[in-house]
């Protein structure tokens, strides 16, 4: 609203019949994981601001549902992530909406983890990715996949498991291979893969 003015919320300019801001009108959109949505969608007075993320009559939102998954991938918070939209473009999405849309996430991952792998693999490729991780601060940390390839060529992603320590470690996987049943109960993966 500030750019689109060309001055902040209470500068003289928007007094004595200039255009200045006049508060929020709520607006339900729908998206692509959590259904309905109500944000806030800030006004002017003469009319002519318009949200670089929602725009005039636009109902339907999915870049919304994509930006809350990768902030969540990337370690941030409810809070932070509703702070997020209303930094960048003044419209509020709400920590229950986040917490809607991540648990929906969630709900796919356990579905994930639970489904049955074949009873053979011709090939298994495993190998250790480092990612930056934030728990209190930003740490590396190695995420351990398995990947097995079946007798007609597709590949399947086995499991995720995090590991501990800045890097790939071989007594880890040791653990992995040769504990058949631990890693099948225990995969995890990352929120945004």
């Amino acid at each position: 609203m500030t750019d689109h003015l060309g001055y902040g919320k209470h500068a003289v300019e928007g007094r004595n019949g200039g255009n200045s801001g006049n508060g929020t009108r709520a607006k339900t959109v729908v998206t692509d994981n959590c259904g309905e949505v109500e944000i806030s969608v800030p006004r002017d007075r003469q009319g002519s601001f318009e949200t670089q993320l929602v725009g005039k009559r636009q109902r339907r939102l999915s870049d919304v549902d994509t930006l809350v998954i990768s902030l969540f991938a990337k370690g941030l918070t409810t809070g932070e992530i509703s702070a997020h939209p209303a930094e960048v473009s003044g419209a509020s999405v709400s920590k229950d909406t986040i917490s809607r849309i991540t648990d929906k996430i969630v709900e796919e991952m356990n579905t994930w983890w639970a489904r049955p792998l074949e009873s053979i693999y011709a090939a298994i490729f495993i190998d250790a990715i480092v990612v930056k991780v934030r728990d209190g601060q930003v740490a590396n940390q190695p995420f351990y996949a398995a990947l097995g390839v079946d007798l007609d060529g597709h590949k399947d992603i086995l499991g995720i498991w995090p590991g501990q320590g800045g890097g790939e470690s071989a007594k880890y996987w040791l653990a992995v291979l040769t504990d058949q049943e631990e890693p099948r109960r225990h995969r995890r993966v990352l929120p945004g893969l």
